[in-house]
Formats: C-alpha cells, sequence, structure tokens
C-alpha cells in the first residue's frame, strides 16, 4: 500500500493490533459524490469506527470478502473496482492492495463500471441460489476474472460446483 491510504489506515489502527494478530484490515471510506469503500460480502472479525466517514473491518486468515471503490472528480468517475480477496496467514505470499493491510490473495481484479457491474451480477446470481458468496470457489472466482479480462461472459455457477468444491474443501485439496 502507499502514499495516503498505507498513511491513512496506519493511523487509524488501533493502538493493540498489529500485523502480528494475524488479521488483515481494510479501511472503508464514504465521502458523499467523491469516494466509496464498501465490502459487497464478507464476514469479518472486528470493526473499529474511526470517524463518521471511516471504518476498518479485519479479516481471519481464509475470510474471503469483495472489496468494491469508487472515486469521482468533478468531472465524473475516476476508478470503479471490485476486488475479491483472500485473508492470507502471516508468512504467505500476498498482493499488495489500497486501504488494505498488509494484503491478501486477489482471486479477481475488475476495473471500470461495466466489468464491475457484470462481477456485481454474477455475485447476485449466486446469493439466489441461497450460496454465500464468500464460500464459492476461489477457482470460479479466477475464472470470472479471466472471462471479463477476455470479454467474455462469465459463466454460471452451479450448485453441483459448489457441492464438490465444499467437497475438495474437507478432503484438504
Amino acid at each position: 500500500m502507499t502514499g495516503i491510504a498505507a498513511t491513512s489506515l496506519r493511523r487509524a489502527l488501533p493502538d493493540g493490533p498489529q500485523l502480528s494478530d494475524n488479521l488483515v484490515y481494510v479501511e472503508l471510506i464514504w465521502r458523499e459524490k467523491r469516494q466509496e469503500n464498501w465490502i459487497r460480502f464478507g464476514t469479518h472479525t472486528q470493526e473499529q469506527i474511526v470517524d463518521r466517514r471511516r471504518r476498518i473491518l479485519s479479516y481471519r486468515p481464509g475470510a474471503v470478502f469483495a472489496f468494491v471503490r469508487w472515486a469521482a472528480n468533478d468531472f465524473g468517475t475516476v476508478i470503479s473496482r471490485i476486488d475479491i480477496v483472500q485473508a492470507v496467514a502471516p508468512g504467505e505470499a500476498y498482493q499488495t492492495l489500497p486501504f488494505v493491510r498488509p494484503g491478501g490473495e486477489i482471486l479477481l481484479r475488475v476495473e471500470s463500471w461495466p466489468r464491475v457491474e457484470r462481477v456485481l451480477q454474477a455475485i447476485d446470481a449466486i446469493e439466489r441460489l441461497g450460496i454465500e458468496a464468500e464460500s464459492v470457489s476461489s477457482d470460479h472466482w479466477r475464472s470470472i476474472h479471466n472471462r471479463i479480462t477476455a470479454g467474455q461472459a462469465p459463466r454460471a455457477y452451479t450448485l453441483d460446483q459448489h457441492r464438490a468444491a465444499l467437497l475438495r474443501r474437507r478432503a484438504g485439496l
């Protein structure tokens, strides 16, 4: 993480928790018509309210969450992005993201509103099946990323795929 995002998150973190607490921190920001960072899905462990515009959520290793970022200036939208991230344990390799400390394994990264909207629609379709999006196979998120990047429609996630993913997880594969 660089620049303002890193400084802001470093200042906002409470004195107690440090990187040694094994958690991944995500800073959520809301500035009307300027900047919005929000979580589309994912179960956080802790929440700290910094002020009326900022909160920090903490995730345990292995937790999967969708982090949406949007920002605008006087001329319109300058960034629309969604990242689906898996929080990592200490010592594991990770990728860095603005507003996420220290980082995580990025399962999907999409920019531009039309592409972000396709990912949000895919998440909605998964949830209509009665499946929690955070429990979806990591391979499915990677597949959506690859298909959208290639300009193709993402394939639908099915209950059979989900059952198979859960069985693989239980078997440790």
